[in-house]
């Protein structure tokens, strides 16, 4: 199958749902029924992207349940438990300028942006607090020291500049937070 960048994850099984070999399905998209909308679905297990298909879905409560084609008790079913879904990326929307998917940002080194050769670290991955994403950065090699830091995403305030195709990000932060 495909390298793992040719996929991006847009969700996680996280336990089994009854007897008939139903998972319950942890949605990354926003808002979580846009999950719905993709098909062509991928599971990473042991490292490597594999295809599997997912026959019947649906929302319940605040979360979505699947059924995965073949497997057909619960036993079965939690072999699957813990593992990602992805898709491949080329099949996402294309985003307005200046609006990027997750994906896209890790990986990018964060410079203090009145100091390009400040290096504050690379962005390892983001969380959702509700009023705004965080950049969630590890040291990496040529940064400063060996804090993380956790950084508001709030483009124009805090993210001043996102260049995705040279791997660079400035921000206007204090290196001591």
């Amino acid at each position: 199958m495909s390298t793992s960048a040719d996929f991006v994850v847009i969700g996680k099984i996280t336990t089994v749902y009854g007897v008939k070999g139903w998972v319950k399905v942890h949605a990354f998209t926003d808002p979580i029924s846009n999950f719905f909308d993709y098909s062509g679905f991928v599971i990473r297990k042991k490292g490597r992207w594999q295809p599997i298909e997912i026959d019947e879905s649906r929302m319940h409560g605040k979360g979505i349940v699947a059924h995965l084609q073949g497997v057909d008790d619960r036993e079965l079913a939690r072999e699957y438990c813990g593992l990602e879904l992805g898709i491949v990326a080329e099949t996402l929307p294309a985003l307005d300028e200046g609006e990027y998917y997750w994906h896209e940002l890790i990986g990018l080194k964060v410079y203090q942006h009145d100091s390009p050769e400040q290096l504050l670290g690379q962005v390892d991955h983001l969380m959702e607090t509700g009023a705004n994403d965080v950049l969630v950065l590890k040291a990496c090699e040529g940064s400063i020291d060996s804090r993380e830091r956790l950084i508001p995403y709030v483009p124009d305030q805090f993210v001043r500049k996102i260049d995705v195709p040279n791997g660079k990000m400035t921000v206007d932060w204090d290196p001591e937070f």
